[in-house]
């Protein structure tokens, strides 16, 4: 009976040791960790899922309160609430803290913010003083929707000085800080109330905590587009990243270079290669945590981004010199990465499933880096394929073309969500409704989506949907610059326009730190829509608010009835003269038609100067000047008379016009415009009053 008694006492004290050895998980934070408006909220709140992920090694507890504010003078400080003094007793050998969200309540931030690092700090340390040996993971906070109620009068703006501050406290403190906005920020349908994260967030906060904890984060990985066959930007200082268990030394090797590095807290990891120089093959082999990807048939050379809609994505086989150009197309020094979409913007009603991939972003098929020949070639873009090869052939160095285009895709899809939040909110409520996104756009998208029964439901002409799901999983694979042709989907509201497409090339130099990437795009060609003139006019005088970017004239290959014009090959070409010139130096290639520059009004006369305008002349000999019109000060326009004069400029009249004021050209929805300079270029539409 004693010895019985004995080993019974036995075990209740190894039991008892045990469950002491548990690792104690505190969290602490509002109600996104108390696990609000969850349903089943003891299962479903990030720090239950946490516990099942860690295990019984662990013992998490949550100290999630709702609507607390981490500062002490807020409307709610934590510091007064029981879940702390629980918190504090519970004494954490980690910690982990999410606060600030509550903060951005006018009640606080405005009056108390030079308070809010100082109170952080003093929370971390009473933390430390009741376990001298606690790690502490303080979080970035989870985003906010433009759909939150303050968002513009307040919330968006203090949310992002929040974060700064959160930053500035993790250096301080010397604590880890782990991620909650970045990886939930691309699904906005996880916001339901704006607020909070749902089942689905709390998940992905549960994984970001275990990942931020035990430093596993997968091993060893690269972004999609490091695959055999692949080319690397030549010629420049390389940026190369991916991830792998926190610690983990990484090793990588090309060329010749060698350079080891190791992975952050975050899993990150990154090495800036020297110069390549261009050619190969090389192979690029990396090595982490036992695990080692190995690339081969890697070219250094030139590396352009082709994208947009329709007209980019135009296949070469369906050019109308596709038949001649595909049996040329036998090049091993241009590489090709064609992201197709999974399911086609037909019109036609999406199923469960396609609706479900598209909420997560899955939306483009998987593929690889490909040599170019006849076979793919011709399912690549014709304007894409046509750039590469001049480029090619003048540089006479290998080159790379990505090209993720999608069919009638409009440019609010394209860029940052970030960038709309702050400069143009108003576009992504209730987007389906909008009236800044074109109406085909938005009934295209109803009758794809029409059997979700999710109000939040995604689509890719939704507003950042295409640069979250196209941009962001390329990792700033590194690329020389972009070449675009897109604006068809927008053409209904210029004005929208003219904000959207600054801010789109601003989004993805930022994206690639990157300020002066070339962005050289495609006006838009001549088609019966009436508002294709002034479209023409405002993607011109944008030229002159953007830098670095330049645009190729297509009007002279449209068709009247016909939104796809097959003659692609000029066009890929007119994008590489602009290459060639602009960013390559070729000071002999002539980059551009003739552009408007001035008029002067003498006599009754229009006299016209024009940037580019070597050679003036009729697309054709013996033709007359057409399309040009003047009006007088009744904006009543004219057909007129235009002739190249001996010094360069074109003057214009007209017999209905005694004292002309303005003078337009290429003025019509398809236009037989028919001014070119010596390259054979054409002349882009212009009006002279705009």
């Amino acid at each position: 009976m004693k010895r019985t008694i004995l080993l019974f006492s036995l075990l209740v004290t190894l039991v008892s040791a045990h469950a002491q050895k548990k690792i104690r998980v505190a969290c602490v934070g509002n109600s996104i960790t108390y696990g609000y408006t969850l349903p089943d909220r003891e299962q479903n709140a990030y720090p239950f899922k946490l516990q099942k992920m860690l295990g019984d090694a662990y013992e998490v507890g949550n100290f999630g309160h709702s609507g607390a504010t981490l500062l002490n003078k807020g409307h709610r400080p934590y510091t007064k609430v029981k879940e702390y003094e629980q918190a504090l007793a519970f004494a954490g050998d980690i910690v982990v803290i999410h606060l600030g969200i509550n903060d951005t309540d006018p009640r606080n931030w405005p009056n108390y913010q030079d308070e809010f690092i100082g109170d952080y700090r003093a929370l971390i340390q009473s933390f430390r003083k009741a376990n001298p040996k606690a790690r502490i993971l303080i979080a970035r906070m989870t985003p906010l929707s433009d759909r939150h109620r303050r968002y513009e009068s307040g919330t968006r703006d203090w949310h992002e000085q929040i974060q700064e501050a959160i930053a500035c406290v993790a250096r301080a403190e010397k604590v880890q800080m782990i991620n909650f906005f970045e990886p939930l920020h691309p699904y906005p349908y996880i916001l339901e109330d704006a607020v909070h994260p749902n089942v689905e967030g709390a998940q992905m906060l549960a994984e970001i905590v275990y990942k931020g904890i035990t430093g596993n984060y997968g091993g060893l990985q690269m972004s999609p587009f490091y695959t055999d066959n692949m080319v690397l930007q030549y010629g420049r200082d390389l940026l190369i990243q991916g991830t792998a268990n926190a610690g983990d030394k990484v090793t990588l090797s090309i060329a010749g270079q060698k350079h080891r590095t190791m992975a952050d807290t975050d899993g990150q990891w990154h090495v800036t290669l020297s110069p390549l120089a261009p050619g190969g093959p090389y192979t690029m082999r990396v090595e982490a945590g036992g695990k080692e990807l190995q690339y081969n048939n890697v070219l250094a050379g030139e590396v352009w981004l082709c994208s947009g809609q329709s007209n980019m994505e135009f296949m070469l086989n369906q050019s109308a010199t596709g038949r001649e150009d595909i049996p040329l197309a036998n090049n091993p020094n241009i590489r090709l990465y064609d992201m197709k979409a999974r399911w086609r913007t037909n019109p036609v009603e999406w199923d469960a499933s396609v609706l479900d991939s598209l909420n997560h972003l899955q939306y483009f098929r998987d593929t690889e880096w490909t040599e170019c020949t006849p076979q793919t070639a011709a399912r690549f873009s014709a304007i894409a394929y046509h750039f590469g090869r001049m480029l090619q052939d003048s540089l006479q160095v290998p080159i790379g073309l990505i090209c993720n285009a999608v069919g009638g895709s409009p440019t609010e899809a394209w860029v940052s969500r970030r960038m709309l939040e702050f400069e143009f909110p108003a576009i992504l409520r209730n987007w389906t409704q909008n009236d800044f996104i074109q109406p085909w756009v938005r009934e295209r998208a109803a009758q794809n989506v029409r059997k979700s029964a999710n109000k939040f439901q995604r689509h890719p002409y939704e507003p950042c949907y295409l640069f979250e799901s196209a941009i962001l999983p390329m990792e700033q694979f590194p690329i020389r610059g972009v070449i675009w042709y897109q604006g068809e989907s927008n053409a209904h509201n210029i004005e929208a326009h003219e904000h959207l497409f600054p801010r789109l090339v601003r989004s993805w130099r930022d994206y690639w730190q990157d300020a002066d990437m070339p962005f050289y795009y495609v006006q838009l060609s001549s088609l019966n829509r009436p508002s294709w003139p002034l479209f023409r006019d405002s993607q011109r005088r944008m030229l002159a608010t953007i830098n670095n970017v330049g645009m190729a004239v297509s009007s002279d290959k449209g068709n009247p009835t016909d939104v796809h014009p097959t003659h692609k090959r000029e066009v890929g070409q007119r994008l590489a003269c602009l290459a060639l010139n602009d960013t390559y130096g070729f000071r002999h290639v002539v980059p551009s038609g003739p552009l408007f520059r001035n008029v002067e009004f003498r006599k009754g006369m229009a006299y016209v100067s024009f940037d580019h305008a070597d050679g003036l002349r009729p697309a054709n000999e013996g033709e007359e000047l057409l399309t040009f019109e003047i009006a007088g000060e009744d904006r009543t326009f004219h057909p007129a008379k235009a002739v190249v004069l001996e010094d360069g400029k074109v003057k214009v009249w007209s017999k209905e016009v005694k004292h002309p004021t303005i003078v337009r050209y290429g003025w019509q929805p398809y236009t037989k415009a028919n001014l070119v300079n010596s390259a054979g270029l054409p002349a882009s539409t212009f009006r002279s009053d705009f």
